[in-house]
């Protein structure tokens, strides 16, 4: 048994937010063209690409544009985190071995790569009896809002507990994993909520890319078919395959620093 827990594949509940609660317009989320050396996500691009160009944002690096999400207490809250850091690494105790360390690095990757699987499966589950009807749109778009609802809730309760499990460990592991483990620690509960937010905005997304399939279907007298319900299905699970490799990546960057 996986020391976090891993939601089942099943339906879920129904989901709190009704399709009608939906706005109709786009969030203001920052989709301009990422600026070097930050690179894009697959999400980001992904959503992009469902726009119209935009103009490039300035040329700022990862610190000064992750600075900005900050209010003046939570900066405050970052530049007193250091005692806390050096206090880490103090309980931390000796550094392992390398082959200990690579063990573990062996350990944790095989975790990440379990709880990958068994979210994509979820994401790519379809109801075999199931087939999207195109003359009742608005019934397959609350479908579909349902099980991004589903998806999305069973991502954040696995991927926080995998995250959590992977600072536990990395906590024991030297003074420098341990200063980094609770380093992530503070930049998670100093981001969550914010990544909470964005990540919020996805019903808008895809509310707007549905109507803009469906438009273009009946423009093309297609409009009775189901071929633009199949490709706008297709882009919703790529959409939340890209959404997991964002919620996952803090867990990669952890268990890359075992990486010798």
């Amino acid at each position: 048994m996986p020391p976090f827990p891993v939601p089942d594949t099943g339906a879920g509940r129904s989901p709190s937010q009704t399709l009608d609660s939906v706005p109709e317009r786009v969030p203001s989320i920052a989709l301009s063209r990422p600026v070097s050396p930050v690179p894009s996500t697959a999400l980001v691009r992904q959503l992009s690409g469902w726009l119209p160009a935009g103009p490039d944002t300035a040329r700022q690096d990862v610190a000064e544009r992750l600075g900005q999400w900050l209010n003046v207490a939570e900066a405050i809250e970052l530049r007193a985190a250091g005692p806390a850091l050096a206090q880490a690494a103090r309980r931390s105790g000796a550094s392992p071995a390398p082959g200990a360390r690579q063990r573990l690095h062996e350990q944790l990757q095989a975790e990440l790569e379990r709880v990958r699987a068994v979210l994509g499966r979820s994401i790519l589950a379809r109801d075999p009896a199931h087939r999207p009807d195109p003359c009742d749109p608005d019934v397959e778009l609350a479908l579909w809002h349902q099980r991004l609802n589903d998806v999305q809730r069973r991502m954040e309760m696995s991927v926080d507990a995998l995250r959590q499990h992977v600072r536990q460990q990395l906590g024991a592991g030297g003074p420098a994993l341990a200063r980094l483990a609770a380093l992530d620690a503070v930049m998670d509960r100093l981001y969550a909520g914010r990544e909470q937010r964005l990540l919020a905005g996805l019903p808008a997304f895809l509310k707007a890319r549905f109507a803009a399939l469906r438009g273009a279907a009946a423009t093309e007298d297609r409009a009775g078919g189901r071929h633009w319900l199949d490709t706008f299905n297709e882009e919703f699970e790529q959409l939340l395959l890209a959404e997991l490799d964002l919620r996952l990546l803090p867990v990669v960057g952890l268990i890359e620093s075992l990486d010798p």
